[in-house]
């Protein structure tokens, strides 16, 4: 279980850590990667998201054997960004560098796959 809860606490510090300061980047976003945004309430509604699955992973921390399908669900989110990234990237709709930016997912990914193989005889 240490192995579970150090992989789930350590997702959910780093993604508040990242994801936090996104409220206050709006403007920056858009001088950074061109055309700025348009469409306010999708930046800050997947801000929102993506914080709150944070919180999600810090709940499955606490318990990792009693919310063992949610790591399931967790490996799906992050996959969904990891494999939208790929298929752009594929269509040369992105570049290398912007693609990038998925691999500390695809690393989470993995390790919540570990987390659930880990935990699956675990104490209830």
């Amino acid at each position: 279980m240490k192995f579970a809860k150090a992989v789930f606490w350590g997702a959910s510090a780093f993604g508040v850590l990242l994801v936090t300061p996104l409220y206050f980047m709006f403007d920056l976003a858009g001088r950074l990667d061109p055309p700025p945004i348009t469409h306010p309430q999708f930046y800050y509604g997947f801000v929102g998201v993506v914080l709150v699955w944070q919180f999600v992973y810090f709940t499955i921390g606490t318990d990792p054997a009693r919310y063992r399908p949610m790591m399931v669900l967790a490996a799906l989110a992050k996959g969904g960004y990891v494999g939208t990234l790929l298929v752009l990237y594929l269509q040369q709709r992105i570049s290398p560098v912007q693609a990038a930016t998925g691999l500390p997912d695809a690393l989470l990914i993995a390790l919540f796959v570990a987390a659930f193989w880990k935990t699956r005889r675990g104490p209830r």
